[in-house]
C-alpha cells in the first residue's frame, strides 16, 4: 500500500520547545523522517549591542544570553576582556574562589531547572516540584549576593562588584551539603524507574565521534564517551587547585546524558564546599585603577573616589588593539567569547559561542527514525535556552 509522509510543525507553542523554538517534522506516521529546527524568533541582537557600549556595559547583557545561568555567562565574558587587558594574573585569590563557587551554584541551578522541566515533559512532576524548591534556595543565595534573583551582574572585570555579604557562606555550605541527599531523592524517584528507563534508554543516541563532529560540549558530549571539561582541561580561575572528577557516559543516549547531568550536581557540591573551604580574607577587586571602579564607600564618601567612579563609568577604559578567546565550562558546555579590540572604549566585534545553539544542531540526527514522542524528551535532554540561541 502506498504511503505519504505528513509534516508537522512543533512549537513554538508546545512547552517542551521552550518558548520561541519551531520543529518542522516529517512523520511516516509516527516515526520522524526528517526534523528541521527553525530559531530566530527573539532578535535581540546582543552581539551588536555590544559594539556599542564600554566593556562595563556590556556585561549586563551577558546575563540575558542564559537566563538560567547569568553568572556563568558573566565569568565568560569578564575572563575575555580580562585575557584582553592582560591582567589575568592580577585577580585576588578571594574573587577567583568566589567566582568558582558561584559559578557552581549556578551549575546546580541550571541543571535542577533542566532536571525539572525535562522530567516534566516526559511525565514525572514530583521531581519537578522537588527541583524547583532546591532552585529557589540558590535563587535566594543569588539575591543575597548579587541583589538580584536572576540577572545577577556580579562580576566585574578584575574581580567583583563587591564581596559576600556577612553570614552567606554558612547558608551556601548548609545548602551544598544538603543537596547531596536530594540528588539521592532524584535518583530513587527516576534512575531504577522503568518507565523513565523506558522512555531514556536507547533513545536520541549520538555516537561520540558524530558528537565531536558537529561539535557539541557538556553533558551532550561527555554522555557520548567523549573526557573533555574545560575546568580540568583548560582550567580558569583557581580550578586547578580543586579536586572534582568528570563523569562520562558511552551510551550517548537520552538516559546517558541524564545521568552524566546528576553525578555533575554531585562533583559541583564537592567544589563548593572546597571553595568555601578556601576562601581568605583579602580583596576582590585587581589593583588596577585605570580599570576597575573604586569601592562603594570610597565613591560615597570621597570626592576622589567620585571622580575615579565618574570617569571610568563615563569614558570607560581602552584596552590595546588585538583579539582574543576565552572558553569556560558552562552548565550546558563551551561557552566561548571572541572580542576584537581596536583600541577604543568598546568592543569593535564580539562573538558568542552558546552551546545551546551548537547542541541544537545534532537534533536532527539524534532523532531521524525515532518515534515523534521520543522528540520530547531528545529536546529535553539537550537542554537547551533560545536565550542563548538566538544573540
Amino acid at each position: 500500500m502506498a504511503t505519504e509522509t505528513m509534516t508537522i510543525n512543533m512549537g513554538p507553542q508546545h512547552p517542551s520547545t521552550h518558548g520561541v523554538l519551531q520543529l518542522i517534522l516529517e512523520l511516516d506516521g509516527e516515526v520522524v523522517v526528517k526534523a528541521t529546527p527553525h530559531i530566530g524568533f527573539l532578535h535581540r541582537g546582543t552581539e551588536k549591542l555590544s559594539e556599542h557600549r564600554t566593556y562595563h556595559q556590556v556585561i549586563p547583557l551577558t546575563d540575558r544570553l542564559d537566563y538560567l545561568a547569568p553568572m556563568s555567562n558573566n565569568l565568560g565574558y569578564v575572563l575575555a576582556v580580562e585575557k584582553l587587558l592582560g591582567i589575568t594574573d592580577l585577580i585576588p585569590e578571594r574573587a577567583n574562589n568566589i567566582r568558582v563557587i558561584m559559578a557552581e551554584l549556578t551549575r546546580l541551578k541550571s541543571h535542577l531547572v533542566w532536571l525539572a522541566t525535562h522530567a516534566l515533559d516526559i511525565g514525572a512532576m514530583t521531581v519537578f516540584l522537588y527541583c524547583f524548591r532546591e532552585r529557589e534556595e540558590i535563587v535566594d543565595i543569588y539575591e543575597k549576593v548579587s541583589g538580584a534573583r536572576m540577572t545577577s551582574n556580579y562580576f566585574r572585570v578584575g574581580g567583583l562588584s563587591e564581596d559576600l555579604p556577612a553570614g552567606i557562606e554558612g547558608i551556601i555550605r548548609k545548602f551544598a551539603e544538603d543537596m547531596t541527599g536530594h540528588l539521592e531523592t532524584y535518583e530513587g524517584l527516576l534512575t531504577g524507574n522503568k518507565i523513565w528507563q523506558k522512555r531514556t534508554m536507547d533513545v536520541g543516541v549520538i555516537n561520540g565521534q558524530d558528537a565531536i563532529d558537529i561539535g557539541l560540549s557538556g553533558a551532550a558530549l561527555r554522555g557520548s564517551g567523549v573526557d573533555w571539561d574545560l575546568r580540568r582541561d583548560a582550567p580558569y580561575c583557581n580550578y586547578a587547585e580543586y579536586d572534582f572528577e568528570v563523569p562520562v557516559r558511552t551510551e550517548g543516549d537520552v538516559f546517558a546524558r541524564y545521568k552524566v547531568r546528576l553525578d555533575e550536581m554531585r562533583q559541583s557540591v564537592r567544589i563548593i564546599l572546597q571553595g568555601l573551604d578556601k576562601l581568605k580574607p583579602g580583596p576582590v577587586l585587581a589593583d588596577c585603577p585605570q580599570i576597575c571602579l573604586p569601592p562603594k564607600k570610597d565613591v560615597v564618601n570621597t570626592i576622589e573616589g567620585l571622580i575615579h567612579h565618574f570617569k571610568i563609568v563615563s569614558e570607560g577604559f581602552k584596552p590595546e588593539a588585538g583579539e582574543v578567546y576565552v572558553g569556560i565550562e558552562a552548565p550546558k558546555g563551551e561557552l566561548g567569547y571572541y572580542i576584537v579590540s581596536d583600541g577604543s572604549t568598546h568592543p569593535y566585534r564580539m562573538k558568542i559561542r552558546p552551546p545551546s545553539f551548537v547542541n541544537l544542531q545534532a537534533l536532527p540526527q539524534m532523532v531521524q527514525g525515532s518515534l515523534i514522542a521520543d522528540v520530547i524528551a531528545t529536546i529535553g535532554t539537550l537542554d537547551i535556552v533560545l536565550g542563548e540561541i538566538d544573540r
